[in-house]
């Protein structure tokens, strides 16, 4: 059986890869034992807290009062969520109308996005950035209008150039997407930067689509400002967040989208026809989200410092890669210094005859191929061992 030879539907699925999708190539035959994967983060080294496996075999028990909810999710677990979200960002949440329990946070940038472009319509990506924002407007039948991003200079803060967003913007896009902390590279943007995006939007009718999921875990010296308390038009802002990064909970599959109540009222209907609802029992979950024992995300922030800390001195002191100290999150993104192989060889190289899985950069841009992204939130001395095993192999294939 043949699927039908429809070009549209080609295009659209030909802009969808996950060869290089987190946890994809430990499945192959030789990686089976790996020495580390650093295409995602390790939830043995740094695992959940147990108040949240503890709430979802809670709800198992209870059985059916939990197995179904509203498809925006059950009110018991919105409401107190609105009130901790809203003492996190700063701005106050509307439970019923504000927000949306999402099947993590990709699916919230999935129904997001879904929610706001159509066929031909132009979106703002910016590059580097999350891998997912510019195929998934893509696959939409969107048009990406590619905002850079300067942070090679680790000595001076990160650069994103705003006249391109206020050019677009005047130009008539309508959508801006963005992570913060980015994505891949860590860096965080400042509330100057983030308060003239939001006046852009303001001046121009954009809505910004705002992926926050690392924005709890910043190191000492940074601020973590979120878009939706720098004065942008409630109705123009979507902020994505969720406890599956930085709290481990990734295998629960829950997150959170908040923001315009048109746009929260299109994301439900459409995860009413993708998946009906997220999980009744995982979304228990988030009971742990924001309410971990005293002291447990600061240990958990301290520990990821000195992973990184770490990283960066192996990397530092290579010759001829070039690194960012990550300022929020869990991600480096460090450029490869010039070798007899291609980025993609020696990727290739690296996960034959070590074991060792990382991110290409051009999955986050089609102009940082030289670079690969590390999720450092591993077992201390592995990743560590891991980074300097990765510099010898580069150094195997120095020109």
């Amino acid at each position: 059986m043949s699927l039908p030879d429809i070009e549209s539907v080609q295009g659209r699925f030909g802009a969808i890869d996950i060869l290089n999708a987190p946890g994809e190539r430990t499945t192959d035959e030789a990686v089976r034992g790996n020495r580390i994967d650093f295409s995602h983060g390790d939830v043995e080294a740094f695992p959940p807290a147990p108040s949240a496996t503890a709430a979802v075999n809670a709800a198992i028990a209870r059985g059916g009062e939990h197995a179904y909810s509203r498809y925006r999710g059950h009110a018991s677990i919105r409401e107190p969520l609105a009130e901790r979200l809203s003492c996190f960002t700063g701005v106050p949440i509307d439970p019923s109308r504000e927000l949306i329990i999402t099947p993590g946070t990709q699916a919230g940038l999935f129904l997001a996005l879904s929610s706001l472009i159509g066929l031909g319509e132009r979106a703002m990506v910016i590059e580097p950035d999350y891998f997912a924002n510019r195929r998934i407007v893509t696959y939409l039948g969107g048009k990406v209008v590619p905002i850079p991003l300067s942070y090679d200079d680790s000595t001076t803060p990160a650069t994103l150039e705003l006249d391109r967003i206020r050019a677009a913007a005047a130009d008539g896009v309508k959508v801006l997407v963005l992570s913060n902390p980015n994505n891949p590279t860590g860096v965080l943007y400042s509330a100057d930067q983030l308060h003239e995006i939001a006046a852009i939007a303001n001046r121009h009718g954009v809505v910004v689509v705002a992926d926050e999921l690392y924005s709890r875990l910043v190191y000492p010296g940074h601020t973590a400002t979120h878009l939706r308390a720098c004065g942008i038009d409630p109705d123009l802002c979507i902020t994505l967040l969720g406890p599956s990064k930085s709290e481990s909970l990734s295998g629960f599959r829950v997150g959170a989208a908040v923001g315009a109540p048109a746009v929260i009222d299109r994301m439900e209907k459409l995860l009413a026809i993708v998946n009906l609802r997220t999980s009744g029992y995982n979304q228990s979950a988030l009971h742990s989200w924001f309410t971990e024992p005293d002291g447990w995300f600061d240990d958990r922030t301290t520990a990821h410092q000195r992973i990184r800390d770490d990283l960066v001195d192996v990397f530092t002191n290579a010759p001829g890669f070039r690194v960012r100290a990550t300022e929020g999150g869990s991600y480096l993104f460090p450029c490869l210094p010039q070798m007899t192989v291609s980025p993609a060889e020696f990727i290739d190289e690296l996960r034959k005859h070590t074991g060792i899985v990382v991110t290409p950069g051009g999955e986050f841009s089609p102009h940082h191929g030289g670079s690969i992204r590390l999720n450092f939130s591993q077992d201390h001395a592995r990743a560590v061992d891991a980074a300097r095993s990765l510099v010898q192999v580069a150094g195997e294939f120095a020109t």
